[in-house]
């Protein structure tokens, strides 16, 4: 992703789709328990912002991302607060075992291309009684806003789409993330799905920023640029009628998981 992409994203889909559960995954931790923290898949960073104030200011946390892009946004996002950024693949993570107390990441694991790797990596740099506390998308049809983008989608597009363009939501129920942490060591798993609202001044904003921000339209893009135009005004149309022109405010949801490490 390049960085006016990725100021794009986070502009339009930060606000929509991931302050909700940065705020509600930064809840969960417990502030006593972190001297060292590791996020990954931190992307522009909002998150990392609600993390490095719920931990203690003593407290060493690391953001990380494998899209220098993406980091380098969350970098000149205003704020003195105290973060090491760096460039980490989930699957290799450069640390010792038992030297992290919470590992934290928000919609990052269902892009991993080796997920049990991710989760055994996560597993063994984990201190005894440190945390995992990750989160993932719900089914399509249970986020309003992304479901109608992609029902739009779909009439412009030729046979059915390929299994990449659903890795957003390929990890959204219990039965798929328990045996990935069994697996990896953790004995102590809970998982919820949790419902949000996701919020946007207009339900043309949203429009923009789920057509501009999603990688099927760009697909169709290349197929004919024409066609965005007409895109935008379907998904504005269809969001309007079902969630509100101004504001727009409809239903989402995420499952959240933590799995603690117990030796």
């Amino acid at each position: 992703m390049e960085k006016e992409s990725a100021i794009h994203y986070d502009e339009f889909l930060g606000p929509m789709f991931f302050e909700p559960y940065a705020i509600e995954v930064a809840k969960r931790v417990q502030p006593s328990s972190v001297s060292l923290a590791l996020e990954i898949a931190a992307g522009t960073g909002r998150v990392t912002q609600h993390l490095r104030k719920r931990i203690p200011a003593s407290a060493r946390l690391i953001a990380s991302d494998i899209n220098g892009d993406m980091l380098a946004v969350a970098k000149e996002k205003p704020g003195e607060l105290e973060i090491e950024w760096r460039i980490i693949d989930a699957q290799e993570l450069p640390f010792d075992n038992n030297s992290i107390d919470l590992v934290v990441c928000c919609f990052g694991y269902m892009f991993v291309p080796d997920r049990q790797k991710a989760f055994n990596e996560a597993y063994r740099v984990l201190k005894p009684g440190g945390m995992i506390l990750f989160s993932t998308w719900d089914k399509l049809e249970n986020n309003g806003p992304s479901y109608i983008s992609r029902l739009v989608a779909e009439q412009y597009i030729e046979g059915a789409l390929p299994d990449s363009y659903n890795l957003a939501t390929s990890m959204n129920d219990e039965a798929i993330i328990r045996p990935l942490l069994e697996q990896a060591g953790f004995s102590k798993i809970a998982v919820e799905k949790v419902q949000k609202s996701s919020f946007c001044v207009t339900a043309r904003a949203a429009a923009i920023g789920l057509v501009y921000s999603g990688a099927v339209f760009q697909e169709i893009k290349k197929h004919n640029p024409a066609w965005i135009d007409e895109i935008i005004i379907k998904v504005e149309t269809e969001l309007s009628e079902k969630f509100g022109a101004a504001p727009m405010i409809a239903p989402i949801s995420a499952v959240i998981s933590q799995a603690w490490k117990i030796e």
